[in-house]
């Protein structure tokens, strides 16, 4: 039996085709800076795990990729979307499902070959607080920092970690 790899860090190329695949629009992906909350700028943080339970990913996005990427697979409205980031600093209770299922599948971008299988364990919805443990790997140096758009919804960050 052979040992399982590491879990490989995605190309901006995979985001792009995975996002806009998804939400039905050609999404804008391009090299950005690194997400990282701070008590006024909320993030949402998806946590992935291998069949031991052990973290192998962190997708980390702003509000603003959030609430688009979300409003924009479940077809909401770009105003409620702009809302949520401009005046709320919250998502909706129905954004933050449809953000679950966007994450959900952005899992794919982990499970190559070879890799340790990587699924879904969690979501911290933007504003919630981020499990100490989870927190000290958002700084990690494996990772891949984008700026994406969303057309009709607007520009938000995205970063995915490799602990």
């Amino acid at each position: 039996m052979t040992a399982v790899g590491t879990v490989p860090l995605p190309e901006a190329k995979e985001v792009r085709d995975m996002l806009s695949g998804l939400v039905g629009k050609p999404v804008s992906v391009l090299p950005g800076a690194p997400v990282t909350p701070t008590p006024d700028k909320p993030v949402s943080v998806a946590i992935y795990v291998d069949p031991q339970k052990a973290v192998t990913a962190l997708c980390v996005m702003d509000l603003a990729a959030s609430a688009y990427t979300g409003s924009a697979l479940a077809l909401l409205p770009p105003g409620g979307a702009q809302d949520a980031v401009e005046e709320d600093g919250e998502l909706s209770g129905m954004q933050v499902e449809a953000l679950y299922e966007v994450v959900n599948v952005l899992s794919a971008l982990f499970n190559k070959e070879g890799a340790r299988h990587s699924k879904l364990d969690a979501l911290v919805a933007p504003g919630d607080d981020i499990p100490g443990d989870v927190a000290g790997m958002l700084a990690a140096f494996n990772r891949i920092d984008l700026a994406i758009e969303v057309p009709t919804y607007g520009k938000g960050a995205l970063s995915l970690v490799i602990p």
